[in-house]
């Protein structure tokens, strides 16, 4: 699934194509997505010109004089630049055709993903309102986390998992700060001392913003808005490692199940 680098990476990759252009034409060949596209978009975007992109969270956003297209990718989801030549493929679902040409183009093959449309300020959307903070802001620092987690009995890696508590930690990241912070995944959030949480903090940070500039993970489908692969899978220190040495320590990497999903951590390095 495309998690907030993942996302970044795309909008940078749109941004300079879409801003100050004019959309001229949308093109819907599945409107069953997630959710139905919104009629909005059908019949009230072309003619808009793009202020600007934005992300919240994993939604990407484009931003109009008179609303915005939210975007989520789903599991499998991308957005790319193609030129007006380019034929759509099976799983291209919609076409934003520019007053210059380019087309920015949504491509979804398992429709998880959504296009929506708000006229209402963008914090507002349900969606969104409700998201905690931006991984790289100051708003997210070690004080606020560690509050935060008082009186939670749940694993810090669920914890930081939570979009409410903070967005865009995604599995993959989650396992790679947790490592570089030698904290145990399956430790319950709410016996970390402020003093560890300040360290995690740190270390989301690092591994967002290391991923954010490789381009993100290349797992399964997800390429960037340029088409190019994310290189961050190249950096991995545990996920997808285990029973491997660790790079650290040299002792097998231990895997576990938490909620469906794989996590990996050293017993040496992580306590």
């Amino acid at each position: 699934m495309p998690e907030l680098p993942e996302v970044e990476t795309s909008r940078r990759g749109i941004d300079p194509y879409l801003c100050g252009n004019t959309v001229t034409e949308t093109r819907i060949r599945q409107p069953m997505l997630r959710w139905p596209v919104s009629g909005q978009i059908i019949s009230g975007l072309a003619g808009q010109t793009i202020t600007h992109t934005g992300r919240r969270g994993k939604y990407l956003l484009l931003f109009t004089g008179r609303g915005c297209v939210i975007i989520h990718l789903g599991m499998s989801g991308s957005v790319r630049i193609v030129d007006s030549s380019q034929p759509a493929g099976k799983h291209d679902h919609a076409d934003f055709v520019m007053s210059d040409g380019v087309i920015l183009r949504y491509h979804d093959p398992r429709r998880f993903g959504c296009l929506l449309w708000s006229e209402l300020p963008v914090e507002q959307h349900s969606l969104l309102r409700s998201l905690g903070p931006e991984p790289l802001t100051d708003d997210f620092n070690g004080t606020y986390l560690f509050e935060r987690s008082r009186g939670r009995k749940v694993p810090v890696k669920s914890f930081v998992m939570d979009s409410h508590v903070v967005v865009g930690v995604g599995n993959i990241y989650a396992n790679e700060a947790l490592f570089m912070a030698g904290i145990r995944p399956q430790t319950l959030a709410g016996k970390l001392s402020a003093r560890r949480y300040a360290r995690l903090v740190q270390c989301i940070q690092q591994v967002i913003s290391h991923a954010i500039t490789v381009g993100g993970t290349t797992l399964r489908d997800f390429v960037g808005g340029d088409g190019k692969p994310g290189y961050f899978q190249q950096s991995l220190l545990v996920y997808g490692r285990a029973g491997k040495p660790c790079k650290t320590c040299s002792s097998t990497l231990i895997e576990i199940r938490q909620n469906q999903r794989s996590s990996v951590y050293c017993p040496q390095c992580q306590d």
